[in-house]
């Protein structure tokens, strides 16, 4: 590790650090065919009986008994590693939300719940942007009450991997009994290169609502209820692309929202038989096209932590991480 090179190893974190980013050597016991050591980086998010709790970029809590330690210090929060706009964790949740409006809002505090007939996880899970107004305890039972009473399971999301994200709260909801799923990567970008593609745009038809062509390719949308189409056409300027096929159908569909400086795309699928021919680059380019004649110069989009290919296609395009957030379910007896 850093701290171990041309110097003593010696533990440099204090309970007083909880809230910090810091870098730790523990041994593991040495067994066979294990190292003598481990190395954790990720927020300390408790240090109490003895025992480190320590939350990784995933979202994954790490607990360490301190007399485990070889090595420890703070170390600075991780470093934006892109060119491009310059966004905080909070500015890109809040435009999210507005680009994928949920169909029914209440405010606790500073959090909000979201509810919208079970479309999505993320119109359907309570959006945590500060403190809730109360303990969090009684914060969680008012969650679980408010989705229980609309037969929705209790969902939080939660923001890890930068210095302005949540990973005390992640660490707070799995002491809890509450599981981690949907791990998903948010990404931004300069708009303009986007569009500069040199693609042929105009086979893309550009519309405001999603017709059956969209709906059919989209794999959330099927036959779409009235909570998924608000959810779909919601937003301050919401446009849907399809590049048609030879049957009347699909080849690929894209969605995009405009809200101020940023362009927000979304649901960008291309179908099985039309893959490896551009057409997810060709959408996007539309897309962002119609963005800058909007106003806009940024873009930014989610894409899930386990989706190879569209990983790899967003950053061939130019795009970069900025933080990641996963959901926290609350499992059955665990909702406090």
């Amino acid at each position: 590790m850093e701290f171990l090179a041309g110097g003593r190893a010696e533990v440099r974190i204090t309970p007083s650090d909880v809230g910090k980013r810091v870098s730790v050597r523990r041994r593991t016991g040495g067994g066979a065919g294990e190292p003598a050591f481990t190395d954790v980086v990720g927020v300390l998010t408790s240090w109490a009986g003895g025992v480190l709790s320590i939350t990784r970029r995933s979202g994954e809590a790490v607990r360490i008994e301190d007399a485990s330690l070889v090595a420890a210090k703070v170390v600075p929060a991780q470093p934006a590693r892109r060119k491009g706009p310059a966004a905080d964790t909070r500015e890109l949740q809040e435009i999210a939300a507005r680009g994928w409006p949920a169909v029914e809002t209440e405010r606790l505090g500073e959090w909000t719940l979201r509810a919208s007939g079970g479309f999505t996880r993320r119109a359907n899970s309570v959006l945590p942007l500060g403190d809730p107004g109360r303990p969090l305890d009684a914060a969680l039972e008012r969650v679980t009450a408010w989705y229980g009473a609309r037969g929705l399971p209790p969902v939080i999301v939660v923001t890890t991997g930068r210095a302005d994200t949540g990973e005390r709260l992640a660490a707070e909801l799995a002491e809890r009994g509450w599981a981690d799923e949907g791990h998903t990567l948010v990404k931004i970008s300069a708009l303009a290169p986007l569009a500069d593609t040199g693609a042929d745009t105009s086979r893309v038809v550009l519309a405001r609502e999603p017709d059956a062509r969209w709906c059919g390719l989209y794999h959330r949308a099927g036959a779409p209820t009235p909570q998924a189409l608000k959810v779909l056409t919601g937003g301050p300027s919401v446009w849907f692309a399809t590049v048609p096929d030879e049957t009347g159908g699909a080849a690929a569909v894209g969605r995009l929202v405009v809200d101020g400086r940023w362009a927000g795309f979304a649901a960008i699928e291309v179908a099985p038989g039309q893959r490896r021919r551009g057409l997810a680059t060709l959408v996007t380019a539309a897309l962002a096209e119609r963005a800058l004649r909007e106003g806009a110069s940024a873009a930014h989009l989610q894409v899930e932590a386990d989706n190879d290919g569209a990983r790899a296609l967003y950053d061939r395009l130019g795009f970069t991480d900025h933080h990641g957030y996963h959901y926290r379910r609350a499992l059955p007896g665990d909702a406090r």
